[in-house]
Formats: C-alpha cells, sequence, structure tokens
C-alpha cells in the first residue's frame, strides 16, 4: 500500500477470513455483550442474532442481483437502513439511545425529559448512519450529554488550518466507520468533507491516517471504545457467514 495515495483500497484491511478472526479476538475480550447491562445482547442473545443474520442475508441477496433495477437498488438500501436502526435501537436499547433518519443534515441531540438521545443522520444513507454512530461510539459518556457530542465544525469550504483540525478529530471515528462498513461487507472511502477547498489539498496524509488507525484497531481490539466493540461484535456476528465463523 502507498500510504502517500489517497485513494487507498480500504477493502484490503478485512478479508472474511480476517473479520471471522477479529470477530474471535473481540469475543474473547471478555464477557461484556453477556453480562454488560449496557446492551440488549445480554437478553436472548441468540434470538436477536438469528434473527438479525437472517434479514441481512435476504438483504444482500437482493442488494448483489443485478437484474434488479436501480429503483429497487434504492428500495434495498432503504430495507438495509431500515435493518440497521432496528439492530442499533435494540442492542442499546438500555442506553435510552436511539438512531433516526433526518430528512436534513445529521445531528445529535442529548437524552432530556425522559425522552432518548437521537442520533439524526443525514438523509436516511445507510453510509451516514455508520458514520454517526461512529461519531456516537467515539464522544463516550461526557460528551453524550452534549449537543452534536459538544464537536467543533465549520461547513464545507473550510480554510486549510480548519480542514487539518477537521482532519485531525476526525481520524478516529472514521476508523471505526471504516470497520462497521466493512464488517457489513460494503465499500469504505474517507471523507475529507471538503469539496470547495481552494488550497491544495494533496499533500493530506488523512487517508493514509485512517488506514493506519483501522490497522491499529484490527490488531489491538481491546483499544477499541466499549460501545464500538459491542456494535462491531454485533455486526460482525450477523454479517459475517456461518461458515466462516466456525472455521
Amino acid at each position: 500500500m502507498n500510504l502517500s495515495d489517497n485513494k487507498i483500497n480500504f477493502s484490503d484491511l478485512l478479508s472474511s477470513t480476517e473479520a471471522s478472526s477479529l470477530l474471535q479476538h473481540l469475543t474473547q475480550l471478555g464477557s461484556y455483550t453477556e453480562n454488560s447491562a449496557n446492551n440488549k445482547l445480554h437478553f436472548d442473545k441468540d434470538e436477536y442474532l438469528k434473527e438479525w443474520r437472517s434479514q441481512w442475508q435476504e438483504l444482500s441477496s437482493t442488494q448483489s442481483d443485478d437484474t434488479y433495477t436501480a429503483e429497487l437498488v434504492v428500495d434495498g438500501e432503504r430495507l438495509a437502513t431500515d435493518w440497521l436502526i432496528q439492530l442499533f435501537n435494540t442492542l442499546f436499547i438500555n442506553q435510552q439511545v436511539i438512531l433516526v433518519r433526518s430528512n436534513d443534515e445529521p445531528e445529535y441531540f442529548p437524552a432530556q425529559n425522559n425522552k432518548p438521545a437521537r442520533i439524526e443522520f443525514a438523509h436516511g444513507f445507510f453510509a451516514s448512519a455508520l458514520h454517526e454512530l461512529s461519531h456516537w461510539c467515539m464522544a463516550g459518556d461526557a460528551r453524550r450529554q452534549l449537543p452534536d457530542f459538544g464537536y467543533w465544525y465549520a461547513p464545507d469550504g473550510r480554510t486549510e488550518a480548519q480542514q487539518q483540525a477537521f482532519e485531525r478529530v476526525e481520524i478516529k471515528p472514521q476508523a471505526l466507520e471504516c470497520l462497521f462498513t466493512l464488517a457489513c461487507g460494503r465499500h469504505f472511502q474517507v471523507s475529507q468533507d471538503n469539496l470547495f477547498a481552494d488550497f491544495d489539498t494533496s499533500n493530506s496524509t488523512f487517508a493514509s491516517d485512517v488506514y493506519q488507525q483501522v490497522e491499529s484497531y484490527i490488531a489491538k481490539p481491546h483499544t477499541l471504545p466499549r460501545d464500538a466493540k459491542t456494535l462491531l461484535t454485533a455486526l460482525l456476528s450477523v454479517c459475517t457467514s456461518l461458515s466462516e465463523i466456525n472455521a
């Protein structure tokens, strides 16, 4: 891999065999999935996993059929997003948080007035949902009490200094997003989110920085944030075929 090339192939990071190995390592880290009061897998784990796996296999077979029209592909994406919402909202039901479609831009609203926190992702897109979940996992308990996790954000068209600051805080969230995306068997590409930059961006090391962070998480899964471990374990368990899991 050429680390200076921003068009890095992230799919090289997690083959089917490597995904199975990562799942085994995550499972061996401890009994957080079985014993934690923070996620729904504490109850009826096998039942939920079996249901989610069956639904994902059906969705995947539909999406891989080349005879489907563009309209049906869009519908498949909507169903896949429905599936992800159901999985997350069930998995983390005891944390009083829900994943919600937004018709506009993403935003996070902390819990208040006995209402759960809301992770709203952009325009109903599956990829946007994974991105916002990555920020939620990265934020931790303290930042989850703040609107948009208390993160600084400047819109597209940032200055060079602002872009550098943006990329520094995006490395770990996008590394998590990469792992979640690959666990679902999908293609991942980094987002510098600065289409209208008026400066030279060719020297940015952002893509390679994200790649290296993903490599680090795979090599040392104990360094993953608590809820990222839970979500990644579920996604790998559900989206990796049973033959690969048992290999």
